[in-house]
């Protein structure tokens, strides 16, 4: 199923594990061609055919796959897309790009992550050719979908994510900077997961897509929101939350790291009450899990005491 955000930008929703509202892929319809922004897992990808279908929509119509950046949960399909069309221009950060080309160290990574669930979670994730690449660094205007998408660099969560805006629609597509926001409620969760976050470089680029003046941010958890300066605004404020949470586990007199970590789930969880209907605390979980997002902070904050 896909739902309409305006003329001719639809999304719809991959069912991760079989949940609603945890993945969403951004659909952008035209007569030259379908660009898909953040494809999702292989996992989900029987779910994006279906709901592409319904609309009349087959791999062979998508001729370009916007990626925010290259976590699994947004660029996993990726490649499996491009090998049944070889036609697709794969849209990348330089940093990501070679990652996608050759993803042996980003998989290494995610396994020592997710252990054996990697294949039950995710699927396979097929490298893209070199030639269907097309290497990004902020700053350029891109023609997809007879729209000109400008681009800018907005890390933080990762080191090589980048946002789009079509100004004609009002709609930025800013992945996982904007945070995960799951139901109506004013509320954003920023997502910590290791290795590249950076809280300091995080409000930088928040300031970023705000310049923007958007008047909807589209986020892959989930979906599209309109109030953005609301929506940034407390995004920044749980963003310093989070922080300090994870800044006050590591001050802990604890014999191990799963004490310390252990002690940053439950006080995440319990800000989540605070904030969110219980029914959809466990959906945050799950588009960002809780205990990744504690390891993720635990490296940003002793790296940086490394540095001092």
């Amino acid at each position: 199923m896909m739902n309409t955000i305006t003329r001719g930008i639809r999304y719809a929703d991959l069912n991760f594990q079989g949940r609603e509202h945890v993945i969403a892929t951004a659909v952008i319809e035209s007569p030259s061609g379908v660009t898909l922004v953040d494809p999702g897992p292989t996992s989900c990808l029987e779910t994006l055919r279906a709901a592409l279908s319904d609309h009349g929509i087959a791999v062979g119509d998508i001729t370009a796959i916007l990626l925010t950046h290259i976590h699994l949960d947004h660029a996993g399909a990726s490649g499996t897309l491009v090998t049944e069309n070889p036609g697709i221009a794969v849209y990348v950060h330089e940093r990501g790009a070679r990652h996608m080309v050759d993803p042996t160290r980003l998989l290494a990574s995610a396994t020592r992550l997710y252990g054996e669930d990697m294949d039950r979670l995710w699927g396979e994730f097929l490298p893209v050719p070199e030639g269907n690449i097309r290497r990004l660094a902020g700053g350029e205007r891109i023609r997809a979908a007879d729209r000109d998408l400008e681009v800018a660099y907005i890390p933080g969560h990762a080191s090589h994510h980048v946002g789009y805006f079509d100004r004609s629609s009002g709609i930025a597509f800013v992945g996982d900077t904007a945070g995960i926001r799951i139901g109506s409620e004013l509320f954003a969760l920023p997502p910590t997961p290791p290795p590249d976050i950076d809280v300091e470089v995080w409000r930088e680029s928040i300031s970023a897509i705000r310049d923007w003046r958007a008047s909807t941010l589209f986020i892959t958890h989930f979906g599209p929101h309109e109030g953005v300066d609301a929506h940034l605004d407390v995004l920044l404020e749980h963003l310093d939350a989070v922080a300090l949470m994870a800044q006050r586990s590591l001050e802990l007199e604890a014999e191990s790291d799963e004490v310390r970590m252990s002690a940053f789930v439950d006080d995440l969880r319990l800000y989540l009450q605070r904030h969110v209907p219980s029914s959809t605390v466990a959906l945050y979980d799950y588009a960002a899990p809780l205990s990744q997002c504690w390891l993720g902070l635990a490296r940003y904050f002793r790296k940086r005491a490394e540095r001092v």
